[in-house]
């Protein structure tokens, strides 16, 4: 039985050959799992397997933890001592489960300061995370960058524009791309149960803001995926060796409705489970424009500033009602 959910094979663009007949094939296989789906599984992605696996480890370890080793790195909200807004660690009081969003970690408390951007804040990770963690945290974060790119630039290549305009959209220390932990304890009761089937969620069905989300969830599993056609429900399956990639408002926004976002929610377990996104989202002062990819220039449609953009969609979640 076919999958619902593709599973394709980037290895061919990692080299960043976007005009070899392999790739072309290959980005043919990514519009198509974006449109008909919104959702695909990505292996030949050149991300170490074990590498995934660490940076899991250092999640587990950190949320269980004391509370006190949490809280540290928890946004004023949550720690008044604090003045961090956006970025860090809440607690599973919010919605069920435990997070840590991180920045790039290329932003220091310096260079912080010289954007005007409420999403640029400097973490200071020292606080509750070993140097080695942290190490391991930001090469994987330059990592999954860099794979988000690929990806992207596969899509300006469906517009024949040169990938090169990529750069104009994400620019490192501007870009408001996360790096998040999703950490479901033994939840004692569903987050919410769904108006549609009746199931329970521990975590509400939404869609998710940016480009690309690049998502690896632990052998537990538990994400679904929504046909936009009959309204089904999808399981996703592990597969050790992939990346889950799916397409956010952004890309929507830029594609003028073509690659839709696309539902999707997570069935209640009463055991722990962990998934890490990568929100891929561009640079905060980015105007966001069909013509970007189309080419066709619009006095009407003037676009709108991704950190605007941004602060509207993420409204609709109690995490970041700040």
């Amino acid at each position: 039985m076919k999958e619902y959910i593709p599973t394709i094979n980037i290895s061919c663009l990692l080299k960043s050959n976007f005009n070899s007949l392999s790739a072309k094939k290959t980005i043919k296989q990514i519009e198509k799992a974006c449109v008909d789906v919104g959702f695909f599984q990505v292996v030949g992605h050149g991300i170490d397997i074990k590498e995934m696996n660490n940076i899991c480890k250092i999640g587990h370890k950190f949320f269980t933890s004391s509370e006190e080793n949490k809280n540290k790195l928890a946004p004023k909200k949550w720690n008044n001592k604090n003045k961090n807004i956006y970025r860090g660690y809440f607690p599973n009081s919010v919605n069920g489960k435990e997070g840590l969003d991180l920045g790039d970690l290329k932003i220091t408390a310096k260079n912080s300061r010289k954007h005007k951007s409420s999403y640029i804040e400097y973490l200071n990770l020292n606080k509750s995370l070993s140097k080695p963690s942290i190490k391991s945290l930001s090469n994987y974060f330059d990592e999954i960058f860099s794979l988000s790119e690929i990806l992207f630039k596969s899509i300006i290549k469906l517009y024949k524009k040169d990938v090169s305009i990529s750069n104009q959209a994400f620019t490192r220390i501007k870009t408001l791309s996360t790096l998040r932990f999703n950490y479901y304890p033994n939840q004692t009761k569903p987050v919410e149960i769904s108006k549609q089937d009746g199931v329970a969620l521990g975590c509400e069905t939404h869609v998710d803001s940016g480009v690309f989300t690049v998502l690896y969830q632990d052998k537990k599993g538990g994400l679904q995926v929504q046909n936009r056609k009959n309204k089904k429900w999808f399981d996703v399956p592990f597969n050790k060796k992939a990346l889950i990639v799916n397409t956010g408002l952004a890309l929507e926004y830029l594609s003028e409705g073509k690659f839709k976002a696309t539902n999707h929610r997570v069935l209640w377990n009463k055991t722990k489970r962990m998934s890490v996104p990568f929100f891929f989202e561009p640079s905060y002062d980015f105007r966001m424009s069909p013509s970007f990819l189309n080419g066709h220039s619009n006095k009407r449609h003037k676009g709108i500033i991704f950190e605007k953009f941004l602060k509207k969609s993420l409204k609709k979640f109690i995490e970041y009602q700040r």
